[in-house]
């Protein structure tokens, strides 16, 4: 009775066409571009998150930046930035200041504008908490990866 039951569905199968089977992508159709992405130390999207660019982003010489920052980030309502060219030199630097209370443990916004000018190709923008006690294990960071044109 089973060997019935095997050799039916086999003749039925052979009749209608065999399986389907979905055609491969051809290897050079398929998306292998490696994703920029955020590198946090020390920190996550509880602590910081940063809205404008995102990682692998094209920006002009003059570019915005936004996001939120949870209190304890800045110190006296401020922490610092940097951009770094592709071989980790500082190409810019400066303050970050909180648009709006910042003694709280809540999410605080920030938007500050870059001024890049005479750098094109892949730089990084670090956001770096205010370590006010100087101490390495209480500093943390976001670095995001980004293209000046």
């Amino acid at each position: 009775m089973l060997l019935i039951a095997i050799v039916s569905f086999g003749a039925g199968v052979w009749y209608m066409g065999g399986f389907v089977m979905p055609e491969p992508t051809p290897i050079e159709e398929q998306d292998s571009t490696p994703r920029a992405q955020a590198v946090y130390e020390n920190a996550d999207t509880n602590r910081i998150r940063v809205d404008t660019p995102l990682p692998g982003a094209v920006v002009s010489s003059v570019f915005s930046v936004q996001g939120e920052a949870r209190g304890g980030w800045y110190f006296e309502a401020n922490f610092p930035y940097e951009v770094l060219d592709v071989n980790g030199a500082l190409i810019a630097e400066g303050p970050v200041t909180a648009e709006g209370e910042w003694m709280t443990p809540e999410f605080v916004p920030f938007a500050f504008t870059v001024s890049i000018p005479g750098y094109v190709g892949p730089a990084t923008l670090v956001l770096k908490n205010d370590n006010a006690s100087g101490l390495p294990e209480n500093a943390a960071s976001v670095s995001i990866p980004i293209i000046i044109r």
